[in-house]
């Protein structure tokens, strides 16, 4: 079952606008002309960017935040991974999973909901320190946010085996997999039991 669709908010059109003039303005010999529908803006920003055929460029400082807004508000789970690939490559694994972990944390629910989207591109390499805070803070999140968007973007890349957390953490962990399988959303029925293999005692 995958996450209902959303559909691009002003914020993403913003965000998508705010990358293409840092493209013209830094790499104009890749940036092609771009209308105003958004198929077309991520066609060009692919190539600008290097997405397109895997040739990243080191960017400038500009493009730092502007990325990982970028891969927070893009609504989709799939093509925001052409705003992380070129963070990661231009800025580092660590400052790319360092950002998206503060954005969890402090961000507004649409924001922490993306930053769960997009974590799943940001640890292709895993940093096992800052793993293990995102595990404690998405944790946390599911069980503290009741925002279904939260909630449904957290869960798929929530662990939930009492072994990959310290004991004192057992209790919440038992805890979500308890919330997520009386929740009245059907997507996190069903997903937690494609997470959890035993059944709840």
């Amino acid at each position: 079952m995958p996450l209902p669709d959303r559909a691009a908010s002003d914020g993403f059109r913003r965000c998508l606008a705010g990358l293409l003039e840092l493209c013209r303005v830094h790499l104009p010999d890749r940036t092609a002309e771009a209308g105003e529908h958004e198929e077309d803006q991520r066609i060009v920003l692919r190539g600008a960017l290097g997405y397109r055929y895997s040739d990243y460029l080191d960017l400038p400082e500009p493009f730092f935040g502007a990325l990982v807004r970028a891969a927070v508000h893009d609504p989709d789970p799939s093509l925001n991974r052409q705003f992380v690939e070129p963070l990661r490559r231009a800025f580092g694994v660590r400052r790319t999973q360092e950002a998206l972990l503060e954005v969890l944390t402090t961000g507004t629910n649409p924001e922490r909901a993306g930053a769960a989207r997009a974590w799943y591109w940001a640890t292709l390499e895993r940093l096992d320190d800052v793993q293990d805070r995102w595990n404690r803070a998405a944790l946390r999140e599911f069980l503290a946010n009741d925002d279904l968007d939260v909630r449904r973007c957290v869960l798929p890349g929530l662990t939930l085996d009492p072994a990959h957390h310290p004991a004192e953490l057992h209790p919440l962990v038992a805890e979500a997999v308890h919330l997520a399988r009386t929740h009245p959303d059907d997507y996190l029925r069903h997903r937690v039991e494609l997470q959890v293999a035993d059944p709840e005692d």
